[in-house]
């Protein structure tokens, strides 16, 4: 499959050993027009529930018994879990979220190294009455700040990095309208959070959702991709990065542009100038480097189904969406997350969380990469 971004000889950031923040790496690797060898995806298995009551972390004891998303964060041995609205108690009479004790972000942790049987919490990060604490405030007022989504993190520089977009209003369903999106920082492992004022993008940018990923360019210095959607589960994908240790300052962030007559990557410091590298309707995905393929992978939500998608580099070419799980198998389903830690089989046997609409909570799945027979 050909497309503009097909080029003579690409670069490839390749990853050893998989950890958002902190990660090995090998040298750039080229590749001369590679083909796209993802052939499709077998095998998918419910393994767990994460989250609530029912979860064998339960959750309650920390007063979560409904919450969603469940993006990870690898810092040294430790992966951290950063959920969204999430809720203490639930009628059951209510379907979704909604309920007692409403905050907008709380986060787990783990030292689980075997994704097989689901991930067992350490613990969470906690008030002062052991209860799993706000990280990030929200006004909680509607068309004012409804409240304060996380979309991913990073760990960079020694501090956790926390990617979140202030919602202005929940709209019909998969639309949402963001006053902008924002970054906090902690440098005491997730207790306390600082807002970092200077680096927003706008509401109404292709920059409110991301998913970063953290690589070694050809001067050996490390940057940080973020594969990036507007508000909503409507828009395509773009492509920012931005040296590590320049992670806080908003003029350091670079966006894709196109590539040039050479097949190179063009980046431009306006945002406006950012191309679509993703043409689709995604909603919360996620970006890793998939060693079985050695190829990326994009996961997301798609019109109530989870999709995949290969790259040949960061910006593409991207091959067609294959789907994961069926809408009509897991109903209400989103928020597809990956982490490059917990794979099998060198990364043909992937694991994910996902949420699901109704009960409200985050469950774990796994799934097998089949590459096409040459």
């Amino acid at each position: 499959m050909k497309s503009k971004f097909s080029i003579a000889v690409v670069l490839l950031f390749a990853v050893l050993t998989g950890c958002i923040g902190g990660t090995e790496v090998k040298p750039l690797l080229e590749m001369k027009d590679q083909p796209f060898v993802l052939g499709g995806v077998s095998d998918l298995q419910q393994v767990a529930q994460l989250t609530g009551e029912a979860s064998p972390n339960k959750t309650d004891k920390y007063v979560v018994y409904g919450t969603d998303l469940g993006s990870m964060i690898n810092v040294k041995k430790k992966t951290y879990f950063v959920f969204g609205d999430t809720f203490g108690e639930k009628n059951p009479s209510l379907t979704g979220a909604g309920g007692s004790f409403w905050r907008s972000n709380v986060m787990a942790y783990t030292t689980d190294k075997n994704p097989a049987d689901g991930i067992a919490f350490d613990g969470m990060i906690t008030d002062d009455f052991g209860l799993a604490k706000e990280l990030l405030p929200s006004k909680k007022a509607d068309f004012d700040e409804m409240t304060k989504i996380p979309t991913h993190g990073v760990y960079a520089n020694g501090a956790l990095y926390l990617y979140f977009m202030s919602v202005n209003h929940w709209g019909a369903p998969g639309e949402w309208d963001a006053n902008y999106a924002g970054v906090g920082k902690s440098t005491d492992e997730g207790q306390n959070w600082t807002l970092l004022d200077g680096l927003t993008w706008p509401g109404d940018s292709n920059f409110i959702q991301v998913s970063p990923y953290k690589v070694q360019n050809r001067q050996g210095e490390s940057e940080i991709y973020f594969w990036s959607i507007p508000s909503g589960r409507f828009g395509g994908v773009k492509l920012m990065k931005v040296n590590e240790k320049k992670i806080e300052q908003m003029d350091a962030y670079v966006y894709f542009a196109g590539t040039d007559k050479a097949g190179m990557p063009i980046w431009d410091n306006n945002m406006s100038k950012a191309e679509l590298i993703v043409d689709d309707d995604v909603g919360e995905l996620s970006v890793v480097w998939n060693t079985y393929l050695e190829r990326w992978l994009m996961t997301y939500s798609k019109e109530g189904a989870v999709v995949i998608r290969e790259g040949l580099t960061p910006w593409g070419p991207w091959g067609e969406p294959m789907e994961v799980v069926k809408a009509a198998d897991y109903p209400g389903l989103y928020a597809p997350y990956m982490n490059e830690r917990y794979v099998e089989d060198d990364g043909k046997t992937i694991y994910f969380s996902l949420s699901l609409w109704e009960p409200y909570n985050v469950f774990w799945f796994k799934a097998s990469l089949e590459r096409k027979q040459s």
